[in-house]
């Protein structure tokens, strides 16, 4: 997509939002910045809304567009061009694929199947968009993954972990233990972390390891065949928001890969994580407690659901170098 790409050449909702992605990428302005902007006009436009619909492929409401586009400088006439576009999109039908062997049956939303051995987290498949392996490619050849522009990062002093193996537990439902998963409607191919029960949970093993003298951490995912893959979040495509582990991790500088683990006060090992480079923490999508919900980057709030329990397994084996 050209960074000019208008709101009018959108062919479905997915590709509308992408452009609402690339106008806030283009404005330079964090989602505090377009809050406050919006504010300044008496509209209003939350942080966690900017998010929730930047993530998604579906369409914003009309109010909440209009502030969006104004909020990062477009004008009356541009402003009337999204909310047409928008318009023109929420009125054409949803085109839904006929199952093999069938002219009029729709295909049925695909859905996890539990006994379906989970794929190597960062091995490309074939059901990835071609657009967002070549995005991949040219970021991982640049070796280094684009923030948006205007997003600083939060000054949060970060525990120092010793290195060692770990487990992070979603704080209202420690039974769950972050891992690899899969994106649930699909949008997104690759494996991300999810939030799944501890008990069942073999591999990958997670590992805590210094970045940075300042505080910063990686989380590092160890697969006994696929090796090291630190996660990351994606700020681009159709995984923005998602956290998706990366083999290019040993000694590479990617921002989204720098996490800071804030002490929740009066409570032992738990933790509010911050994303370096942002104002964002880490969250459980929709604060939703069920096993599979996706981990993502999301403002930060004092929310449970942005609270996890971090603590050692005892396991004495040490983790490999890099």
């Amino acid at each position: 997509m050209s960074d000019q790409a208008g709101p009018e050449s959108a062919r479905d909702p997915a590709e509308f939002v992408a452009r609402m992605r690339e106008l806030k990428r283009r404005s330079g302005l964090s989602y505090r910045q377009l809050e406050e902007r919006a504010a300044a006009r008496g509209e209003v436009l939350a942080r966690s809304t900017i998010a929730d619909g930047l993530r998604k492929d579906t369409l914003p409401r009309p109010d909440v567009l209009g502030a969006f586009v104004r909020a990062c400088g477009a004008g009356p006439a541009e402003t009337v061009a999204w909310l047409e576009a928008r318009d023109r999109l929420a009125a054409e039908p949803v085109v839904t694929r006929p199952a093999p062997g069938s002219e009029h049956e729709t295909e049925p939303a695909a859905t996890p199947d539990p006994g379906t051995p989970r794929q190597p987290w960062w091995r490309a498949t074939p059901r990835r968009p071609a657009l967002l392996v070549a995005v991949l490619a040219l970021l991982l050849g640049a070796g280094a993954w684009v923030l948006w522009p205007g997003e600083e990062s939060a000054e949060v002093p970060g525990t120092a972990f010793d290195i060692g193996w770990y487990e992070i537990r979603p704080a209202r439902t420690p039974q769950l233990c972050v891992t690899d998963g899969r994106e649930r409607t699909g949008r997104y191919a690759s494996a991300v972390a999810v939030q799944l029960p501890c008990a069942e949970i073999e591999v990958p093993r997670v590992a805590l390891r210094s970045a940075e003298e300042d505080g910063s951490t990686y989380i590092e995912w160890h697969h006994p065949e696929e090796g090291r893959g630190c996660l990351t979040v994606l700020r681009t495509g159709s995984g923005t928001g998602l956290l998706e582990p990366r083999n290019d991790c040993a000694g590479v500088d990617i921002p989204g890969q720098f996490f800071r683990f804030e002490p929740v006060p009066d409570a032992p090992d738990t933790y509010r994580v911050h994303t370096d480079g942002s104002e964002e923490c880490l969250g459980i999508l929709d604060d939703e407690e069920v096993a599979g919900a996706e981990v993502v980057e999301t403002p930060c709030a004092d929310e449970p659901a942005q609270q996890f329990v971090v603590v050692a397994t005892g396991e004495t084996d040490t983790v490999p170098d890099r």
